[in-house]
């Protein structure tokens, strides 16, 4: 694993308790970033938590709810004095159907965890971030949101959602300190593999070139890049980590 220098930098992944966050902040804390975990889950945050170290903290929150957002970014600011990074993973892929019958409350779930909870969270730290003109965000979308996987509307609709929101906020802010981009990885193998049908998995899979699915830690590493100081020219912009699926 290659080294990137986060020493004394504060982070926040939201969704940090498993799957693709988890690795993140596993990659993030190798590098010496202080990395609160943010997630819904308290037992997966406990072990999140026990396994990074004690360079990790944990707030057990749900990401739709404003008020939680905001006071969990103030604490974090309080505690640690900055925050550096935010990275947003937290979601969900909602049922495998067609657009006709989707039922409409999954539907407003989908959208309020991928993207308004979303909102939520890039709002709350970009005031922090202004105040040191200094900051990253990198939101998690999925190829999903630029091609539009059949039996999956809610899922790719939101992500194409987190996709604008990233190109606007990284406008608004390009003229400051912070960075803000997005990651679009085809499929990897997670936990949220089991809120889809072995149908869809098998359809997500047939459209890599590469033939396999993606690792966490693949998207980890570019993650944590856009996550650096490095990434010091690049902002409202989609980076693809599809295994050659994706097209533009």
């Amino acid at each position: 694993m290659n080294q990137l220098d986060f020493a004394d930098r504060t982070a926040i992944v939201t969704g940090g308790a498993s799957g693709i966050g988890r690795a993140i902040a596993a990659r993030l804390v190798a590098s010496r970033a202080r990395v609160a975990l943010w997630d819904r889950d308290p037992a997966s945050l406990a072990q999140a938590a026990q396994a990074l170290g004690e360079r990790a903290t944990t707030n057990a929150l749900d990401v739709t709810d404003a008020h939680a957002v905001e006071q969990a970014a103030r604490d974090c600011e309080t505690r640690f004095g900055r925050i550096d990074v935010l990275v947003c993973s937290a979601g969900i892929t909602g049922p495998n159907t067609t657009t006709w019958e989707y039922p409409v409350e999954a539907w407003r779930e989908v959208f309020d965890v991928n993207v308004h909870g979303l909102f939520l969270c890039n709002r709350a730290v970009v005031p922090f971030m202004r105040r040191a003109n200094y900051g990253r965000i990198v939101n998690l979308a999925s190829v999903a949101g630029k091609e539009g996987n059949p039996n999956a509307s809610a899922y790719s609709a939101s992500k194409a959602a987190v996709i604008a929101l990233t190109k606007s906020l990284g406008k608004e802010l390009a003229t400051t300190g912070i960075r803000v981009n997005c990651v679009t990885p085809a499929a990897v193998r997670t936990a949220i593999f089991d809120q889809m049908t072995q149908a869809h998995i098998d359809f997500m899979l047939s459209k890599i070139p590469m033939g396999r699915f993606g690792t966490v830690d693949e998207i980890a590493s570019l993650v944590c890049w856009l996550a650096s100081e490095e990434c010091s020219f690049s902002t409202g912009a989609v980076f693809d980590a599809s295994g050659g699926r994706a097209t533009y």
